[in-house]
């Protein structure tokens, strides 16, 4: 197995020519541990670690676009991010260990697809947009088309990610990431909830975005319990209501962290935070 160091994205474009197996590795701390698992073996990586053209974080009138190649340490040390996105900040923050936070990058995390991954809830909430190229052209896809199934995404032979487009929230809005894990770092989410809120000046809800992780075989949105919540003064029994609607909405499964059942419960009890901050 060769490993390959492409300059440019036309290099790396190239390379999907000449290895249509190869796989792209930037932090490696998934696809690494993929490998030795199962043992399948592509004829070559394409190391990124150092492809400039992915890793620039770069303001735009009506959005932000953040290179694949940006690390989770970076996003974190970024004061555009925490302004900006609070929940994509905080989600970082308990992203892994510092070693995998400055290794690891938002590609890397988008592209392996986790149902517990920590940066796509937040990237659900705030309306993300997933850049892709490759031999046949560019395209940009909402992240909910992206990510397709658990570890599963709508990435072609020869595409791959170059960066995420994320539209500026309301100046007014709130948001915030929760997750619950065995440990209180270094831990696998068991449940986890991105929260995008607006209010009306009266206090009742505008607008909001909710999803869920590690409840389903993906990211798990609910639009009936946002239209339940919407135009709502939120309070613990408002929120208890449509917490009973989520528990019965999301698709959890029994696993070595936790039970499907206590995954429902938690669906619902995670909405109650909203109210605590």
């Amino acid at each position: 197995m060769e490993v390959l160091f492409p300059r440019t994205l036309e290099e790396l474009k190239e390379l999907f020519v000449t290895y249509p197996d190869g796989r792209i590795i930037a932090g490696g701390t998934d696809l690494l541990v993929q490998l030795r698992k199962h043992g399948n073996k592509p004829s070559a990586l394409f190391s990124v670690e150092h492809l400039e053209q992915l890793q620039h974080v770069e303001e735009k009138e009506t959005e932000i676009f953040i290179g694949a190649g940006v690390t989770h340490q970076q996003l974190w040390e970024l004061p555009i991010i925490k302004n900006y996105f609070p929940v994509l900040h905080d989600a970082v923050a308990v992203l892994g260990s510092p070693p995998i936070r400055h290794s690891g990058t938002l590609g890397g995390n988008l592209c392996t697809a986790s149902p517990a991954g920590d940066t796509l809830p937040p990237l659900y909430v705030l309306g993300a947009k997933i850049a892709i190229s490759g031999k046949t052209g560019k395209r940009c896809v909402p992240i909910a088309e992206f990510i397709q199934g658990p570890g599963c995404t709508m990435l072609e032979q020869g595409e791959f990610v170059t960066g995420i487009q994320i539209p500026l929230p309301a100046p007014q809005a709130f948001s915030a990431y929760y997750k619950v894990g065995k440990r209180k770092a270094l831990a696998i989410a068991i449940a986890s909830l991105a929260v995008m809120l607006e209010v009306n000046p009266d206090e009742t809800v505008k607008n909001i975005k909710l999803a869920w992780g590690s409840v389903g075989p993906t990211v798990m949105v609910l639009p009936e319990v946002e239209a339940f919540l919407k135009g709502k003064v939120l309070s613990d029994e408002i929120l208890s209501q449509a917490g009973k609607m989520a528990s019965l909405g999301v698709k959890p499964i029994d696993d070595i962290r936790a039970s499907a059942e206590y995954r429902q419960c938690l669906t619902a009890n995670l909405l109650l935070r909203i109210c605590r901050d």
